[in-house]
């Protein structure tokens, strides 16, 4: 009896023991394997997409100065985005909830998040304008493979291109 006992209690040690190292494993995994979202989909860090089409000096120096204004732009909203969560985790934060304020706040985010998708798609009109129909058919290429591969927070996602 104590046998069989000390066979059952090594077996559930094991276990338990294996359990942990899986959980453990899966959360480092986690953390470290799979990226956070990038702010922009375009945007990898100091790596633009554009710089992947092979494009001349001259359409490089508009795409830099276009890409530079979008950048700065799409910070501002983020920004805004930001300022109305924070607002709207407070307003949720209170005893009682004024659930007109929270709607309100609710949907200057989602004007925010709208704009922010706009801005989007007209700064690609506008990127396509630069390139020949080779470039262009490489960007959109490209762009697919960003957005299909989960490692950026794609703008034409469900949660309107934020985390």
């Amino acid at each position: 009896m104590k046998r069989i006992s000390l066979i059952v209690i090594l077996v559930l040690s094991l276990i338990v023991n294996a359990s942990v190292l899986i959980t453990v494993g899966y959360h480092y995994y986690r953390g470290r394997c799979l990226s956070s979202s990038a702010p922009c989909p375009l945007n990898r860090g100091s790596h633009y997409a554009y710089q992947e089409l092979d494009l001349s000096s001259e359409q490089l120096a508009e795409m830099t100065a276009l890409a530079r204004s979008f950048h700065g732009r799409l910070d501002e909203l983020q920004a805004a985005v930001e300022t109305k969560r924070n607002l709207l985790i407070d307003a949720l934060g209170e005893n009682q909830i004024d659930l007109a304020g929270t709607e309100s706040i609710r949907k200057e985010i989602a004007g925010y998040q709208d704009e922010i998708q706009k801005e989007v798609i007209t700064h690609i009109a506008a990127s396509k304008k630069i390139m020949n129909p080779d470039q262009q058919k490489r960007f959109i290429s490209l762009l697919r493979t960003i957005s299909n591969s989960g490692r950026f927070n794609s703008p034409f996602s469900a949660n309107g291109g934020n985390p």
